[in-house]
């Protein structure tokens, strides 16, 4: 069943998305080569439970720890470790909270240092098709309209949609109803109504496709083995345009990873 937030739940979303938005910043000063992967998850839970909120990740289904951190040609579900970061390095920072019965979720691609400039396309690729997605997010359109928004622009530049994850909505669950590809064609899917809360998540690869799940049972991995970009941000469907509720603004402030 999908789930029509009120004002009063919106609120309670948009105080969790914010925090994400604010952990994703803190996470993203601490990107250098040298630190570990451990070390940011470690910097993430300190600061979600900092601000009275629990991270959402710790324990999801089994899930080891508060964020996923996927290096390079891992896609989603990348599991911290003692790996320590290297120039160059793509760095995808998914990271969730659990507040006042509600729930936040978010995405950002880091660069370490200075990135190849194939690297740097990726991710703005990826970046500029979740806002093509979002625009969609409009009362009266159609999921398709968002999957078909993010698999229209990326495709023709070369670059490839993961299929085996999706977006989703979120509210007093951290995965609720409906799905949220990122291909699909316009007009089909679930009719989007005002007051539905999205994830919507472009998962793109540098080459094919295709993907692998790692024997840790959760680390997706490019099939090529080139790099994948993440980006996600949680939207309100509204008429007339999609209201927001996280943002990159606190990590642009200081950090713009794919900039010229």
């Amino acid at each position: 069943m999908i789930k029509i937030r009120t004002g009063e739940e919106i609120a309670l979303l948009k105080e969790n998305a914010l925090l994400v938005s604010k952990t994703l910043a803190e996470i993203g000063r601490h990107i250098a080569p040298g630190v570990t992967t451990k070390a940011l998850d470690q910097i993430a839970e300190t600061f979600i439970r900092d601000h009275g909120a629990e991270p959402a990740f710790l324990g999801y289904d089994g899930f080891p720890a508060s964020l996923c951190v996927s290096l390079n040609s891992t896609v989603v579900h990348g599991i911290p470790s003692d790996y320590a970061l290297q120039e160059g390095d793509v760095v995808s920072i998914d990271c969730g909270t659990r507040y006042k019965g509600y729930y936040g979720d978010s995405a950002y691609t880091f660069g370490v240092g200075t990135l190849a400039p194939p690297d740097k396309q990726l991710l703005r690729v990826t970046h500029d098709a979740l806002f093509k997605g979002i625009a969609r997010a409009v009362a009266g359109n159609r999921v398709g309209d968002i999957s078909a928004a993010v698999q229209n622009y990326v495709e023709p530049l070369g670059f490839s949609v993961v299929r085996k994850m999706v977006g989703h909505g979120i509210g007093t669950n951290l995965h609720e109803k409906p799905d949220v590809p990122n291909y699909g064609r316009q007009g089909k899917g679930k009719k989007l109504t005002d007051g539905m809360v999205l994830c919507i998540e472009p998962m793109i690869n540098a080459g094919g496709s295709s993907v692998y799940l790692e024997e840790d049972g959760w680390t997706l991995k490019t099939a090529d083995h080139k790099n994948s970009a993440h980006f996600e941000l949680t939207v309100v469907v509204r008429s007339g345009k999609p209201e927001i509720l996280s943002t990159f603004d606190f990590i642009d402030e200081y950090y713009n990873t794919y900039q010229a």
